[in-house]
């Protein structure tokens, strides 16, 4: 589920945390970056979550509706398919998904299901809904199809919703578009043979995590080298004026040139530059882009440039 990128964005921002706490604990924080890298599974297995609460909501609804006195026509006699959605109950069924949920107290939509009630709101005011529910027979292709529908326009897009999230965890803010990514392609694909994957690893694998803690680790404790390998690359910027960040992400991309030589050069300059671009101001990622070309071009001329392989240059 976790990108490379994802992990180098988490890194960054403890990096971040750490150098603005007076008296950091580097143990501490560690374990902070594993938890926030950790949180992004939670956020996953909510959302999905909040599909099986939406039908759930439906189905209430249309059960008072049903008990209105004065009850329309199509209110007595309302269409199942949103409710009886086969892909939706396939997530329901999955026993992974609700044991993650039972064990981790993950019952946000029951103790806030106000949200869940904005959600079913903007859902019946699109047309494609009302389309949905008056066609025939569906089958669990049409189901799915509407179900990452559902996702994608109604659920991943609200402001509320987002907010709402925001305030329950600030690490998912980040979290956020990658996982909304991961689900529509998961639903694109959910039937009774797969429904199983649905929950994904969190790494793909342990060098992953290993790469997340290194990389941490790598930066802070090689902090004086590293600074001092942006010492005289700037001279049109005084060092205290660079911004924070930038500083950072070429300390990131230094620590990566030095200490990781499976990874290639190119990838890791293409990653930071893309970091910088969403992270830092508008022309940091030309800035940086600069200082990095510039010590690869030094470290390869001084034999430091510390990569393994071929194609990793």
């Amino acid at each position: 589920m976790l990108t490379r990128r994802h992990i180098r964005v988490k890194v960054l921002q403890s990096v971040y945390a750490f150098n603005q706490t007076e008296h950091a604990d580097l143990e501490k924080q560690e374990k902070f970056l594993l938890y926030s890298l950790d949180q992004m599974h939670d956020l996953y297995v909510l959302l999905l979550q909040s599909m099986v609460a939406l039908r759930d909501h439906a189905e209430s609804f249309m059960l008072k509706s049903q008990q209105k006195h004065l009850a329309t026509a199509l209110e007595k006699d309302p269409s199942r398919h949103f409710v009886d959605n086969k892909a939706i109950q396939l997530l329901a069924e999955n026993t992974t998904l609700q044991e993650i949920l039972k064990r981790k107290k993950l019952n946000y939509w029951k103790e806030d299901d106000e949200y869940i009630a904005i959600l079913f709101k903007e859902l019946t005011e699109k047309d494609w809904y009302a389309t949905y529910l008056s066609q025939g027979k569906t089958s669990l292709k049409d189901d799915r199809a509407f179900l990452a529908k559902v996702y994608r326009e109604v659920i991943a897009p609200n402001e509320q919703l987002y907010d709402y999230l925001e305030d329950k965890r600030l690490t998912w803010v980040d979290d956020f578009p990658i996982v909304n990514t991961v689900i529509v392609k998961a639903l694109a694909k959910i039937s009774a043979e797969n429904s199983a994957n649905m929950i994904p690893e969190l790494y793909k694998n342990d060098e992953d995590r290993d790469f997340a803690i290194q990389l941490f680790r790598k930066v802070i404790l090689n902090e004086e080298k590293l600074s001092a390998q942006i010492d005289g690359k700037t001279p049109n910027w005084d060092k205290d004026r660079i911004a924070d960040i930038d500083l950072i992400i070429l300390k990131m991309g230094i620590a990566e040139f030095l200490f990781f030589p499976s990874i290639p050069v190119r990838v890791t300059i293409n990653e930071y530059l893309e970091i910088s671009k969403e992270y830092s101001t508008p022309k940091s990622s030309i800035f940086i882009n600069g200082i990095l070309d510039k010590l690869v071009k030094e470290f390869t001329e001084n034999k430091t440039l510390n990569k393994i392989g071929r194609g990793l240059r």
